[in-house]
């Protein structure tokens, strides 16, 4: 129990170090605390399938801090400063926004998002997919002015056409999060350099609607599609819940997940760009389409079943249910509230 408490800790106070931090050197420990502590959670499974994922995700990320850390001497270097300052230097932004990406398994570095996942718990998946997200985006939004914007937009296309293209044959539900993550960051990527804050908008609703579907998931103990759809049978709320959070993933009005979408889109063509939210648009629907077919699998099929199995559930599952309505609300119907963030912005 000490050594669980230590090491979430590391991994919280890892993140709030880059957070925090203005300081080149003190960014690249955070990233590095959070990543040395994570590598527990990952093989919190005894198996060899968790210790693969673990030594994947190792090596992807300490290549990766290896060329932010090339990025970084090589920025004080040239301004004699570890703080932040936005340099013109053209092979420094494109070391400084590669190892960013690297790090956030946007395409075409994504390969190593479904595996690892797929490989751990769903608790630790969820962690990946969601807190680990946060360090080195934050970083990315404080160099916005700065980074490689034809690399920037071509890697968040790239990003969201194969979320949705690597998504469409699977049935394990954490490789569908993963690809489902990988669209999203593309989301949030295309929109860094006109508008950050969106960007952190996008990441909010995300973070909110993923722990949502992570925490229903993990109290159903449902893993591939098969198991998912058995829960209708035992419990009729948890795959509504479930239901309505793959549709609000998928950016379907009036749902919550529609709001950082309609936000980017405008903000785009308010700039300018037409072709680049009209790709993104449509590559968004290859998600759509393995959301609605695994809402399709969960909810519009029914199996065989008794009566007292159609009622077990209300005596069985109750109890549980008592976390998840406040992830709920704000999953699903949090689109009211976008005209508030506008303004704000």
């Amino acid at each position: 129990m000490t050594l669980k408490m230590i090491i979430y800790t590391t991994l919280i106070m890892g993140t709030l170090i880059t957070l925090i931090s203005s300081h080149w050197l003190l960014m690249w420990v955070g990233l590095e605390m959070s990543m040395l502590s994570i590598i527990p959670i990952l093989m919190s499974k005894s198996n060899p399938r968790s210790t693969e994922a673990a030594t994947k995700y190792f090596l992807i990320q300490a290549t990766a801090s290896m060329i932010l850390l090339l990025s970084i001497t090589t920025t004080m270097m040239y301004s004699g400063q570890w703080s932040i300052l936005y340099a013109n230097n053209q092979i420094i932004s494109l070391i400084l926004t590669l190892s960013l990406i690297m790090k956030l398994g946007l395409a075409p570095f994504h390969f190593w998002v479904p595996e690892v996942t797929q490989g751990s718990s769903l608790i630790a998946g969820m962690i990946l997919l969601t807190w680990q997200k946060i360090a080195p985006l934050s970083i990315l939004i404080q160099i916005s002015p700065m980074i490689n914007q034809p690399m920037i937009i071509f890697s968040a296309l790239l990003s969201t056409l194969l979320g949705g293209w690597g998504g469409l044959n699977q049935t394990q539900l954490r490789k569908i999060m993963a690809y489902s993550s990988i669209a999203h960051m593309g989301w949030m990527l295309v929109v860094v350099n006109f508008n950050p804050s969106i960007s952190l908008f996008n990441l909010m609703i995300y973070i909110i609607m993923t722990i949502s579907l992570f925490a229903t998931l993990h109290m159903s103990n449902s893993l591939t599609t098969l198991s998912l759809s058995n829960v209708w049978s035992t419990a009729p709320p948890t795959i509504i819940i479930i239901l309505m959070n793959l549709l609000s993933m998928g950016g379907l009005p009036p749902l919550t997940g529609f709001s950082p979408k309609w936000i980017i889109i405008q903000e785009l063509v308010k700039n300018n760009n037409i072709t680049i939210p009209t790709l993104m648009t449509i590559m968004a629907l290859l998600n759509l389409y393995f959301y609605v077919r695994l809402t399709y699998s969960t909810t519009l099929t029914l199996f065989p079943s008794t009566n007292n199995m159609k009622m077990k559930w209300y005596f069985n599952n109750n109890k549980k249910m008592i976390t998840i309505p406040p992830l709920m609300t704000l999953s699903i119907m949090s689109l009211p509230l976008t005209p508030l963030f506008i303004n704000l912005s």
